[in-house]
């Protein structure tokens, strides 16, 4: 397999997948708290070498694989009748493959039609992550994420109304200890709500060295917010999200007490769990290390 470096990123539930790069970086790479594309300036690889990378996927992994996860940041950015060509390759030369995934910009995800999302899903494109982070304005202008909170939503609300399996992904703590905590987590808890994903992930900020808002930490700027209230922030939203069935994970390496079930179901459950570790009846792990 041919990759552009050994910088290889994907979603936590995809580390069974096939990583097959359709792009290098990410075409935003603007946000404020990511360190994962930095390095890399963004283009679209060719389809004919994203086409033979398949048959050496066929020779290394023989023909029996079941799961693809496109790469890199924001592959939904390919042409349509280009990337409908990568999935029906895909399908030929894995007759068992049964999901192939992707990250989701929302800008990206907006300059295709509701039609094209569509064509996609029906050639195949099983599920789309997309970074969310925010319910509110304030809080995505902050970290340059390069669309409102409308713009958001109609990208999420596209790709749920085209049949792709949507995973929503949040971040609690992204306004420090001087911001709005609870507007940012009240106003993502409505757009989720609005956007009816299948599945959300809510992470919980890590500073990230060589990124805006980990030189901002640095400098004293930006208070991170801590344990116990991210713990809140995490009660609230809990208390405020009413899709069902919704599959809900919070249990990255960032987050301080991992919590992975389905809402409404486990609601009671969860939000008991987060009492008892405010309470301090349950250890509290440590985050990930990211270098700061």
């Amino acid at each position: 397999m041919r990759y552009d470096s050994d910088l290889l990123y994907r979603p936590p539930g995809e580390w069974k997948s096939y990583l097959l790069q359709c792009t290098i970086g990410c075409s935003h790479n603007k946000c404020t708290f990511c360190a994962m594309y930095k390095s890399k300036k963004f283009r679209v690889r060719p389809t004919a070498e994203i086409l033979e990378d398949i048959d050496m996927a066929k020779d290394y992994y023989g023909p029996g694989l079941k799961r693809v996860f496109l790469m890199d940041g924001d592959a939904i950015i390919i042409k349509t009748d280009e990337m409908i060509q990568i999935l029906r390759k895909l399908y030929d030369t894995f007759p068992k493959l049964e999901k192939v995934t992707i990250y989701a910009g929302p800008r990206s995800t907006l300059s295709k039609s509701k039609e094209e999302l569509k064509a996609l899903h029906d050639a195949g494109l099983s599920r789309a992550y997309l970074g969310v982070e925010s319910g509110s304005d304030a809080v995505l202008a902050a970290v340059k994420k390069g669309c409102t909170a409308a713009e958001m939503l109609q990208a999420g609300q596209n790709l749920v109304e085209a049949g792709i399996d949507l995973w929503a992904i949040i971040i609690m703590g992204l306004t420090g200890q001087d911001g709005d905590w609870e507007e940012h987590i009240l106003s993502t808890a409505r757009m989720i709500n609005e956007m009816k994903p299948r599945h959300l992930s809510a992470m919980t900020f890590a500073p990230a060295k060589d990124t805006p808002l980990g030189d901002d930490v640095l400098a004293g700027r930006f208070k991170v917010r801590t344990p116990d209230e991210i713990l809140e922030e995490c009660r609230l939203l809990l208390e405020h999200l009413d899709v069902d069935p919704l599959h809900f994970t919070s249990n990255h390496a960032s987050n301080y007490l991992p919590l992975k079930g389905s809402l409404p179901e486990e609601r009671d459950k969860f939000i008991g769990l987060i009492d008892q570790a405010l309470e301090g009846k349950i250890r509290l792990r440590k985050t990930l290390n990211r270098g700061i």
